[in-house]
């Protein structure tokens, strides 16, 4: 990839921004390794990666990186058998510790909710609790070891609080016997030892070896002979503590040595997920989908947003090309988007081919490109230098001599800075040139004979920004399929100049070029209008689709369920009258017993006939349950579209929306689904005329509701009036949808957001209840909502 487009493109302040999101310098130092990937199979399994990450954030707790840090130098220094200190130990353990602890954040219980590409690089992870419990059980500080590291410490450690305390005593009482001799009733430490602040001339007075004096020579600190063999105790007891300290470090530094590599990979895969969630983080921020790729050239950005500018006030464009047309020429005003459209599509695709998320609409698309070139300049002065077209047309050069069908090019001002005839003509035929290499282009420019170019050259469609006359401002929308009006007049006419001044101006303007721009204006409405209901259709068409195939799916586990509850049923059922027989017949055993103790014939004949009596009951009982249910009510010999008939199967009554096939079959509408049921399965429904015209509302309201419903709902980026608005839509629909419980995602933040939320559902008619998410529904960050 050419590194003059990633520095046009501003990809390297991307990155910059993406390392404010990782916890340890390893991570960063892998975005700063970052480039493009060139494979379709590397893009999409990164692209996949960051999605992964991202439902991980939003639906659990923050990934375990508690106290991770780059320890690479220090694993470095234990494979060469360096004693490592205590917390590069203690650091190491920590990240064996957040190794261990992915691979249960990661791994998840729901078997509808899988994570492939992260249980993947997870997999790679050895856990080493053995390790870290022994680290965490010697070291409780970066400098402090435990005492209960080993029993050999505790122990010098014991006998040393001993030591010190008896010394301490024995201090006490020298400085209550020297006290007229010393220059404070004190003791003081010097190098490890006791010793006395005595005053000089009384030196002889006080036994010992003098250790130091004070910066006047009137004070010398003495350690009495006294002290002299408890303090020689105590420094040995302290080069024992040492000493046992280094034997403790070396061992458990030969313990991460002898399993360096494994642990060394653990720390590889820790800083990968590092990388990884700091990409899931900052598509958090940018409220980022993921976007379908491809690698047939085609682009299609909905509503996509430049990443650099502030997302509160930058104008989402809608930028496509690749199908219909592979060249994209932007006409408009300076100062009126061009540049930063160009910009967008070429981030966006570079961002999309680092495995980034993208700041779009879902639904959006991006290709795969060996090359993306960006020839844009700064300068946007209509008067430009022979340097700035020489620059220019040194990029260009290069361009032309690299470019291929696998290149995206895109050009600023194309043509520019030279005798306008003259630079629309070579404009043209660089295009020319491109296009018959099948490079995918979107270019700029002020030249109208490129418009006319556009128009009527194959596969070059027209694109402009939006010029506002009323205000005299720039929209920033990007028009696709009409080329860029001038309005100079118009402008001209609103900044006051005189009407005959404007319309001698037209005179000057051949009738062929006014016409011109009088179809621009007409053609802009209507392909506007156009284009856009194509693309509601084919969403629509696409949700259409979705719809149909969850139902389908629905339907095929209802049916399943229900008949594993009859055979369910039936089997308990059996049991039961199987329980019952065996008691009646032990019932009958005891009588027979009691009978033999004196019982006449005549209540052997009555006992005879209740026993008879209980098993016809019970095997008619049985019989029964081995039959299969027969639909009770009218049978129906033929039906007609929009009736209403009764079927046993569902117990509920349903509108028949089709005529009967050559199989007997007809297709019904039971709420929401559409099934296909034998004729003979349906029975005659009895409902009164005001029933009827109920269920034939609700026909057309189950019919109203195509769009599948999610089961949540996310409002992060929003303020607070379009959140209440979309919330209340959306319970609208989840209600029609027959949906019991859904989530509302507002994030955490201020709190605004979720205060809005919750006054809104305190008092909206179709919510029972509602509660914060619990542990692993996204915690104070969303809100579940039980629907009436």
């Amino acid at each position: 990839m050419n590194e003059k487009t990633f520095k046009v493109l501003e990809y390297y302040k991307i990155k910059e921004i993406l390392k404010k999101y990782t916890v340890t310098k390893a991570g960063k130092d892998l975005i700063d390794n970052l480039k493009p990937y060139n494979n379709l199979y590397e893009i999409k399994e990164h692209l996949e990666e960051t999605k992964e990450a991202l439902i991980l954030l939003t639906t659990k707790s923050a990934p375990p990186f508690e106290g991770i840090y780059d320890v690479r130098e220090a694993l470095l220094r234990a494979k060469k058998n360096s004693t490592l200190m205590p917390v590069e130990l203690l650091r190491i353990g920590n990240m064996l510790k957040s190794s261990r602890n992915f691979k249960e954040y990661v791994q998840s219980k729901d078997e509808e909710t899988t994570y492939r590409v992260l249980e993947d690089i997870i997999a790679g992870i050895v856990p080493f609790k053995n390790i870290e419990d022994e680290i965490f059980r010697a070291i409780i500080g970066e400098d402090e070891i435990a005492d209960r590291a080993s029993e050999t410490l505790f122990i010098i450690r014991k006998k040393l609080k001993d030591k010190s305390s008896s010394i301490k005593d024995r201090v006490n009482s020298m400085v209550r016997t020297y006290s007229k001799y010393l220059q404070e009733s004190l003791y003081t430490v010097r190098g490890d030892r006791y010793v006395l602040p005595v005053r000089s001339e009384y030196k002889e007075q006080v036994k010992g070896l003098i250790h130091d004096q004070s910066g006047t020579g009137a004070t010398l600190f003495i350690e009495p002979m006294g002290l002299v063999d408890l303090n020689n105790e105590i420094r040995e007891l302290r080069n024992k503590e040492k000493a046992e300290i280094n034997r403790i470090l070396k061992e458990l530094t030969l313990k991460v040595a002898g399993n360096i590599d494994v642990i060394e990979n653990n720390g590889s895969i820790i800083w990968e997920l590092d990388f990884i969630f700091a990409k899931a983080k900052y598509a958090n921020e940018l409220n980022c989908i993921c976007p379908e790729v491809n690698d047939k050239g085609i682009i299609d950005l909905i509503e996509a947003r430049h990443p650099l500018i502030d997302q509160k006030v930058v104008v989402p464009s809608t930028i496509y090309l690749g199908r219909e047309f592979t060249s994209l020429v932007i006409t408009g005003p300076n100062t009126g988007g061009k540049t930063v459209t160009l910009k967008t599509v070429g981030l966006i695709e570079l961002m999309a081919m680092s495995g980034m998320m993208i700041p779009a609409r879902a639904g959006s698309a991006v290709s795969v490109f060996s090359n993306i070139f960006a020839d844009i300049g700064d300068e946007q002065s209509i008067e430009q230098s022979l340097s700035t077209f020489s620059s220019h047309m040194t990029n260009i050069v290069n361009i032309i001599n690299e470019a291929d069908e696998n290149t995206l090019a895109l050009f600023d001002e194309l043509g520019s800075g030279t005798d306008p005839t003259e630079g629309a003509a070579l404009a043209m035929s660089i295009l020319d040139n491109l296009r018959d290499r099948n490079t995918k282009i979107v270019a700029t420019t002020h030249y109208s004979e490129l418009k006319g170019y556009a128009l009527k050259t194959v596969g070059v469609e027209n694109g402009s920004v939006e010029f506002d006359v009323e205000t005299l401002r720039p929209t920033y929308n990007l028009l696709i399929g009409v080329p860029g009006k001038s309005n100079a007049f118009e402008i001209s006419r609103r900044l006051g100049l005189p009407e005959y001044i404007i319309n001698s101006a037209k005179e000057n303007i051949s009738t062929e070029s006014l016409k011109f721009e009088e179809l621009i204006q007409n053609l802009q409405q209507k392909s506007i209008k156009a284009e856009n209901d194509a693309r509601k259709a084919e969403g629509l068409k696409a949700e259409a689709e979705k719809l149909k195939n969850k139902y389908e799916e629905k339907l095929y586990k209802f049916e399943n369920v229900r008949e594993k509850a009859i055979y369910e049923a039936q089997r308990e059922a059996k049991e039961l009258i199987k329980a019952a027989k065996e008691e009646a017949d032990s019932i009958v055993k005891n009588i027979r017993e009691l009978e033999k103790l004196g019982y006449s014939s005549e209540a052997r004949t009555k006992i005879e006939n209740e026993r008879k009596k209980i098993k016809d009951s019970l095997d008619n009982m049985e019989e029964k349950l081995s039959k299969k249910d027969e639909p009770k009510g009218e049978g129906l010999t033929s039906v007609t579209q929009g009736q209403e008939v009764y079927l046993p199967s569902l117990n509920q009554n349903v509108i028949v929306v089709s005529e009967v096939d050559n199989k007997g079959e007809v297709q019904v509408q039971a709420g929401i689904m559409k099934i296909s049921v034998k004729l003979k399965d349906l029975r005659k429904g009895k409902v009164s005329s005001e029933n009827k015209k109920k269920a034939k509302v609700q026909r057309r309201e189950a019919k109203l509701n195509l769009k599948a419903v999610s089961s949540s709902v996310d409002l992060r980026g929003m303020d607070s009036e379009e959140a209440i608005y979309t919330t209340d839509k959306y319970l609208d629909e989840a209600y029609l949808g027959g949906l019991g419980e859904v989530t509302v995602i507002h994030g955490k933040g201020t709190g605004v957001l979720k205060s809005s939320i919750t006054d809104l559902l305190k008092h909206h008619p179709h919510v029972k209840s509602y509660r914060l998410g619990n542990y692993g529904e996204g915690g104070t960050g969303v809100t579940v909502v039980e629907l009436k």
